[in-house]
């Protein structure tokens, strides 16, 4: 075993500089009221000695954590699986690091997790949260409210009750399927289904009004629920196909719908896209670039919509006195076109 070389103190840091030790903490704590060359020798002092802030002191000089909860309402097995949540948490991560603030994930797998993210979020370990995914009868946004952390969503806010003051990121799910269906019918296809994702959640609620905004008069047949998983799309087009057999388009809410729904139209002997033309929501590229053929889909910027809740976090965090950070953000989609539809 190897000796340990002792951490270097404030009072190395101070000896090192020349300065005080009160003049190190301000310095290393972010306080004011040090002039800027006395600033220049503390920092090159710390380089110098390697030195490593206390984050617990630090904390009780700044009122800051330099920490973000991620809470993710779905159970891990579903988080892991889902290149989704891949993205997001990357826009995330990529966001926090560049700002020097660590990411501390949170799932969710039933009410006992519930009250454990409750009481965490509670608990002053962090200075704000992102939280995604939620379903509309989750208790997790009043348990939030009730910790009086500042808090971004991820998704339009369905379950907040009419409250305006919800900052929130979103893409145009009912823009983007509208396009998608739109597209469809463009190619002359006029038995078009929709596979939704679970309608306990906005994002699927909003993709199917796009898809009725166009099939005003749908045969109710064509519209199958979903879970936004392959195995959910599987299941979905079986029995699509088993009530409809003359369908020639279907709309998927996601990717995963998509690639879930194009395999059991392999296994029916229908050709994509001449006899079924399909169309996925997402553009994941893991996803959409390898299915057989490659998917045609709504493209939403998963990542720079976790970028942009980091931000807008983190602004609501800092407060910038020039001007308050919008209530929600509703980024565009765009129709990308590959060998499906």
């Amino acid at each position: 075993m190897s000796d340990t070389a002792p951490r270097p103190t404030l009072e190395a840091v101070a000896a090192r500089a020349g300065v005080s030790r009160a003049t190190v903490s301000r310095v290393v704590n972010g306080g004011d009221g040090v002039r800027e060359p006395l600033v220049e020798r503390v920092r090159r002092a710390v380089e110098e000695l390697g030195y490593v802030p206390n984050q617990a002191a630090r904390s009780l000089v700044t009122r800051r954590h330099d920490a973000v909860a991620v809470v993710v309402a779905e159970p891990e097995t579903r988080v892991f699986a889902d290149p989704f949540f891949a993205l997001q948490l990357r826009g995330i991560s990529k966001e926090l690091t560049a700002r020097d603030n660590q990411l501390v994930l949170l799932l969710t797998e039933g009410r006992d997790d519930h009250a454990r993210v409750g009481r965490y979020l509670a608990g002053g370990h962090v200075d704000g949260a992102l939280v995604f995914s939620l379903h509309l009868d989750d208790p997790l946004p009043g348990l939030i409210q009730r910790a009086g952390v500042p808090t971004v969503f991820g998704g339009r806010p369905g379950w907040s009750n009419g409250t305006t003051d919800v900052v929130y990121v979103d893409s145009d799910n009912r823009g983007g399927a509208r396009e998608a269906v739109r597209y469809l019918a463009d190619l002359g296809r006029t038995r078009i289904a929709h596979i939704t994702g679970p309608l306990d959640q906005t994002s699927a609620a909003d993709r199917l009004d796009g898809y009725r905004d166009v099939m005003h008069d749908a045969d109710p047949k064509l519209v199958v629920r979903g879970d936004f998983t392959p195995a959910g799309g599987e299941r979905a087009m079986r029995e699509l196909l088993d009530r409809c057999p003359d369908v020639d388009a279907v709309f998927a809410a996601n990717d995963l719908t998509a690639s879930g729904a194009l395999r059991v139209l392999r296994e029916r002997g229908r050709r994509v896209p001449e006899d079924v033309a399909v169309i996925g929501f997402d553009d994941m590229l893991p996803v959409a670039e390898q299915t057989e053929p490659p998917l045609t889909t709504v493209r939403q910027d998963i990542e720079e919509m976790g970028r942009l809740m980091a931000r807008l976090l983190l602004r609501g965090v800092d407060p910038d006195p020039a001007g308050a950070a919008p209530a929600g953000v509703v980024l565009p989609t765009t129709l990308v076109r590959r060998a499906s539809a």
